[in-house]
């Protein structure tokens, strides 16, 4: 598997011959410039993981494209014209040879019931778990994990008992756009100090980082 981190919580996911777009939102650009995607997952419905614009481009680049994504999100998409794949619940689908899983999970709280959107988890061929804005714990072995680091509801104590409890293999640092690149500092250096401690590879990734997993 190989990971593109566009930005934030935007990612350019490719295996198994498929290449998957996450949440294009608002906090990165450069999904508007990718092509050959053939999948488009949206966990919810807040501007830094869906841009409508943005998402337009994407589409207009593929128009193969499968954009899949829960019911909050249809709802928004559906008003802009943009055609989509309900998955949602613990529901799952097949395309081409990637299995893909949905987890819903309640929106980590921003304070009280401000942003409580619907918020669905996907799981990616068996391996990498991508939770949106919540801490799900999908219950069952993780290879590689999404861990959102920073946010208005992400704090860093609560980022690794997450991981602590998920026990990837490995995990890399998401939702974090809202960051000065060049004072990211501990939301990256702490969850790598105590996860490696605790067998858990971090794999640093900064916007236009690339990895194989």
């Amino acid at each position: 598997m190989k990971i593109k981190k566009i930005g934030h919580c935007c990612l350019l996911i490719k295996l198994d011959k498929m290449t998957i777009l996450t949440d294009p939102g608002a906090f990165s650009t450069a999904q508007n410039e990718e092509m050959d995607i053939d999948v488009v997952l949206i966990t919810h419905e807040h501007a830094d993981h869906l841009h409508i614009e943005s998402l337009k481009q994407v589409v207009l680049n593929n128009p193969k494209v499968k954009v899949i994504t829960n019911s909050g999100v249809g709802a928004k998409l559906k008003d802009a014209g943009i055609s989509y794949e309900l998955l949602e619940g613990t529901k799952s689908t097949k395309v081409g040879n990637v299995f893909i899983e949905a987890f819903d999970g309640k929106h980590e709280e921003i304070f009280e019931n401000v942003g409580q959107v619907q918020n669905t988890g996907y799981f990616i061929g068996g391996k990498l778990f991508y939770p949106g804005d919540s801490f799900y714990n999908p219950s069952k072995p993780v290879d590689i994990l999404a861990l959102p680091v920073a946010g208005p509801w992400c704090k860093i104590p609560d980022a690794i008992r997450y991981a602590l409890a998920i026990k990837p293999k490995k995990a890399f640092p998401v939702h974090d756009g809202m960051l000065q690149k060049e004072r990211i500092g501990g939301s990256h250096k702490i969850p790598n100090q105590i996860l490696s401690e605790n067998n858990i590879e971090f794999i640093t990734m900064n916007e236009g980082d690339e990895k194989e997993f």
